[in-house]
């Protein structure tokens, strides 16, 4: 399953962007309102859980500055990626859009499209306010 975000305009240059997206404590500013819990593990690995979901631990993967961060599930029994693609637009705008994947069946692909394509966007449109 891939599901994107739209893309978000930040005036902000991609390494800022980039430098924002790379310290996970800074996701707690782009979390919706229904966050139940929200706890960083160390510098590369915060978990969170929404209200009526599990709680889900994501770990930085891979960084390539500025243009992309990848972070994926620390455990647990689903595995899957949420990718943070960076697009400079100038030296001081750039485009932010959110890429989640994940091998799921087809009954769970289901149930949680909904939820995830809101929650991608979430954090997205959070981004030019956070920075």
């Amino acid at each position: 399953m891939n599901l994107e975000s739209p893309k978000i305009s930040v005036s902000k240059s991609p390494e800022e962007v980039f430098n924002f997206l790379s310290d996970v404590k800074n996701f707690k500013s782009l979390m919706p309102e229904n966050i139940s819990k929200f706890e960083v593990l160390g510098d590369d690995k915060f978990l969170f859980a929404l209200k009526g979901m599990p709680e889900i631990i994501l770990k930085k993967k891979e960084v390539i500055p500025p243009n992309k961060i990848i972070l994926g599930a620390a455990g647990g029994k689903i595995d899957f990626s949420l990718i943070g693609n960076i697009v400079k637009i100038d030296d001081a705008s750039s485009e932010v859009q959110l890429e989640f994947t994940g091998d799921f069946n087809p009954m769970m692909a289901m149930m949680i499209k909904g939820p995830i394509s809101k929650f991608i966007e979430t954090l997205a449109t959070s981004i030019p306010k956070a920075i």
